[in-house]
């Protein structure tokens, strides 16, 4: 049985609603290198990574939305030790690693509160490596 049909539309972005867009554009852009896109506007900017894939829109909360709601970001990478102790030297907060069923991951949190995990399931690394 298919879980998915094969015409399944590809995620294309995941909305954060955040009270302060540059404050978190800022930490996605020196810690994941991500970049903003053309069409910024008062209230919204949407970010990119350098490989195709899902992007990040921050969209300015409102004063009833909360910011950090129930959403977690996975970011993949092959080795995570090695890009926590990269990341904690530029300052990012990161929980302790967790191996699970032959990968890792840890967690943290960015400047609005939103859950991001840092994870290596279904990556592999290269042998000898």
């Amino acid at each position: 049985m298919e879980i998915l049909p094969a015409n399944s539309p590809p995620i294309a972005r995941i909305i954060l609603y955040v009270r302060d867009i540059p404050k978190v554009a800022a930490f996605y852009q020196k810690l994941f290198a991500m970049h903003p896109l053309p069409g910024a506007s008062d209230g919204w900017l949407e970010l990119a990574g350098d490989t195709p894939g899902c992007t990040i829109a921050l969209h300015r909360a409102s004063v009833a939305q909360k910011s950090g709601a129930a959403i977690k970001i996975v970011f993949g990478v092959i080795d995570v030790k090695a890009f926590k102790e990269a990341k904690e030297k530029q300052g990012m907060k990161l929980g302790v690693i967790h191996q699970v069923e032959g990968f890792e991951f840890c967690n943290a949190r960015d400047p609005a509160g939103n859950s991001i995990s840092i994870s290596s399931r279904g990556l592999k690394k290269a042998p000898g490596g």
